[in-house]
């Protein structure tokens, strides 16, 4: 399929979609569409690099929190049955006791490399609402309290410790913990998004995994049904690390309208570090996704 067909199908519909909504068939009507360009995406890299490095959007981007981890950690043994697990991903929980208010005073996060930021912790109910409070059907967890302690996540600044909510959980002998702090406000970002998805760059669905030595780092990335797959390709600067996602063949022939997203591993030169992790086509750092209410409410 020409690829700016694939645009016109994809853009717009929901990510990891499994049922076709609608079937195309490729043809001329669109023109042809030319095949990856690695040179001008590279360019692109290159200038998203070059904006970001020395910025004031960088100076905010490592003064501030912002998290490129899961903010819930599970209970250890988690999960004890298949009701349970369906139970977490389905978000169904329930409460049965009370939780504690907003605490009256800051907390700190502290980076393993050095440095503090103190900043305001959330109730545990608000905590609590970014995992649980779902009605629907089926088996649930129950919650019978919260006390306000700690956990490590990795951020952009490396591993922090930083305040959270541990809360209770019936049938497990230690909490799920979830993040009790907001992430701070995304700088603007110093370089505009590419205006349009294009043959050559397509838009990142987000971080999942960096590994403990750093040079290994697992992306989102999207794709269509007419096609290979995703490819990235990666730019790195003593400043920070670019990700170009594009599409792998996109092939003639009938196909469904959805857009899919894969996970793909890129191994870098050296270890991540302190560098910024950006995305060619926004131009912005790339968010961390894992589960869907994972996304902190600063990358929306």
């Amino acid at each position: 399929m020409r690829t700016a067909q694939l645009r016109r199908l994809l853009v717009g519909l929901t990510l990891f979609a499994t049922a076709a909504v609608g079937v195309t068939s490729c043809g001329d009507k669109y023109g042809e569409a030319g095949a990856h360009d690695p040179a001008r995406a590279a360019e692109r890299a290159r200038q998203v690099s070059d904006a970001w490095e020395g910025s004031a959007a960088a100076r905010v981007w490592r003064e501030g929190y912002f998290p490129l981890g899961d903010p819930v950690q599970l209970p250890e043994g988690a999960f004890r049955s298949d009701a349970d697990k369906q139970a977490y991903q389905r978000q169904n929980f329930e409460i049965r006791g009370s939780l504690p208010g907003t605490p009256s005073k800051k907390g700190e996060i502290r980076w393993r490399s050095g440095g503090s930021l103190a900043v305001p912790v959330v109730s545990a109910r608000a905590a609590y609402e970014k995992v649980g409070g779902a009605s629907s059907p089926g088996p649930r967890l129950t919650v019978t309290g919260a006390r306000l302690g700690e956990m490590t996540i990795r951020t952009s600044r490396g591993s922090a410790t930083v305040p959270a909510w541990h809360f209770t959980i019936k049938g497990y002998d230690t909490p799920l913990k979830r993040v009790a702090v907001v992430a701070s406000k995304l700088p603007k970002p110093p370089v505009k998004p590419v205006p349009d998805l294009t043959e050559d760059l397509w838009e990142l669905a987000g971080l999942d995994t960096v590994s403990r030595d750093g040079r290994t780092v697992v992306l989102r990335a999207h794709h269509g049904s007419c096609d290979d797959g995703p490819g990235v390709d990666v730019l790195e600067s003593a400043d920070n690390v670019v990700f170009s996602a594009w599409i792998r063949d996109p092939s003639d022939g009938p196909c469904t309208k959805e857009l899919r997203a894969k996970k793909v591993t890129v191994k870098l030169d050296r270890p991540v570090g302190d560098r910024m992790l950006l995305d060619a086509f926004t131009g912005r750092p790339v968010p961390y996704e894992g589960s869907p209410w994972t996304r902190s409410s600063s990358w929306s």
